[in-house]
């Protein structure tokens, strides 16, 4: 079966990073999916989606997104039922993270302001600077000859 999640949003608050009884790291946190279309009086349509990540996923994401953030998470799509305070049934639907990632520059995301860690190696938020190619002249490398185009190739 294909479960497969791909979804990019705006944190509607700061992730909530708690642990389970046997220690492992769980975070959970909300994020706003623009629909990309109005409703009749003109209002943008949003949806809010419930997302869980485990171990050190929900460490990254507690330590360098917070409310505002732009966040690509992939995952799958997973649902539950429990029962509320009131001992009521309830279904609950989530995407579970397996991989999340910056969807905004550095420089935009509220987050980076607040914390004094440099980001992760997964930041590509601003790509390297790529080394000048080689230049080669004929007759200076021997594993590149100057092959000179005369006109007469079939193609």
């Amino acid at each position: 079966m294909l479960n497969v999640v791909a979804i990019m949003g705006r944190l509607v608050a700061d992730p909530q990073l708690r642990q389970t009884q046997t220690g492992k790291n769980v975070a959970s946190f909300r994020i706003a999916c623009d629909r990309n279309r109005r409703d009749a009086n003109g209002q943008s349509q949003a949806d809010f989606l419930d997302i869980v990540a485990w171990d050190r996923t929900a460490e990254f994401v507690c330590r360098y997104f917070t409310k505002g953030s732009l966040i690509a998470v992939e995952g799958r799509l997973q649902s539950r039922t429990y029962q509320d305070k009131n001992g009521n049934n309830r279904n609950a639907v989530e995407i579970v993270a397996s991989n999340v990632n910056f969807a905004a520059p550095k420089s935009s995301n509220p987050a980076a302001a607040g914390h004094a860690a440099p980001a992760p190696a997964a930041d590509y938020a601003r790509p390297a600077a790529q080394p000048a190619a080689p230049s080669y002249s004929a007759g200076t490398n021997d594993d590149f000859a100057l092959i000179e185009d005369e006109g007469d190739l079939p193609f």
